[in-house]
């Protein structure tokens, strides 16, 4: 009898484990299922990642991943074939034509003489070079622009150089409190018409077309004065007063000095400085009355 109730405690016992040992399995087989989908996202994420970095780095993946989505052909690729080498190498028709033009544009004798040899320019760039301090590559480059920009507006380069010294002592990032800028200390928003083709008031600081557009105003105010010394007088913004406080003597004596410079004399890099309130002895303008006004030509222009 007891053997018999002892056997069916033991049943009893039995039977209650079982749930607790089922749910302790489900439990841990949850766990498992949870670790293994954080895994395949995980897995999932760092490859979209990946993805979206390469479409980044070359786009024409995403445009064959689109099409391919959408079950379109991808665009054929353009083949870009290049011309044969014997194609290039001929000579153009109007070759003939150009020649002559060339043959045409050759500069004459006295514009060979005005703009001097190359010994000429090389003396002109090592004195100014070292009269105001500047490198000389960049000197010889400021040098060779004012030489090309006078032969095409028909003036003395000497002259445009002599300027360029006294308006800036060379100096292409020059601004003056009144607005003044570059090489020739060209007030750009007086002067905005002349920049155009230049790319507009931007390029004022370009060397090149400050030199050109400076060029060009001071032509005009020669031209208009009758004189370079009144042509020099408004340039500097003088023309309504009685005097230019000796702006136009200093650029006259710089260019004298040039000139000599050119010439092959040994000229000071150092010389004394001009006093403002010093006389100064002016050379008389070539000008007349109203009505019998003498206007400067361009060749006598570029003689000067």
């Amino acid at each position: 009898m007891n053997n018999r109730f002892n056997g069916l405690l033991d049943s009893a016992r039995l039977w209650a484990r079982q749930p607790a040992a089922w749910i302790s399995t489900q439990s841990v087989s949850a766990r498992g299922l949870l670790t293994a989908a954080q895994s395949i996202l995980s897995i999932f994420g760092i490859a979209a990642l990946v993805m979206a970095c390469a479409m980044v780095a070359r786009p024409e993946l995403a445009s064959d991943l689109a099409h391919a989505l959408s079950g379109q052909p991808p665009a054929p690729a353009l083949v870009v074939v290049a011309p044969p080498l014997s194609e290039l190498m001929e000579a153009p028709a109007a070759q003939p034509v150009r020649v002559a033009a060339a043959a045409e544009a050759q500069p004459s004798a006295d514009e060979k003489a005005l703009m001097g040899s190359k010994k000429q320019q090389d003396a002109v760039t090592s004195w100014l070079s070292k009269r105001y301090r500047v490198a000389g590559d960049a000197t010889n480059m400021l040098v060779s622009t004012a030489y090309l920009t006078a032969s095409e507006v028909k003036m003395d380069p000497l002259l445009i150089l002599a300027v360029m010294a006294i308006e800036s002592g060379l100096n292409p990032f020059a601004e003056s409190p009144m607005g003044a800028q570059g090489l020739m200390q060209v007030m750009s928003k007086v002067h905005t018409e002349k920049f155009q083709e230049m790319g507009g008031v931007q390029a004022a600081l370009n060397p090149v077309a400050n030199i050109r557009v400076g060029a060009l105003i001071l032509k005009d105010y020669v031209a208009k004065g009758g004189s370079v010394e009144a042509g020099l007088k408004s340039y500097v913004g003088a023309g309504a007063f009685e005097t230019d406080d000796g702006y136009g003597s200093r650029v006259m004596a710089e260019y004298q000095r040039l000139k000599q410079v050119s010439a092959g004399k040994k000229v000071p890099t150092i010389t004394p400085p001009v006093l403002a309130s010093a006389p100064v002895a002016k050379p008389q303008p070539t000008t007349v009355a109203s009505n019998d006004k003498v206007k400067v030509t361009p060749e006598q222009l570029a003689g000067l």
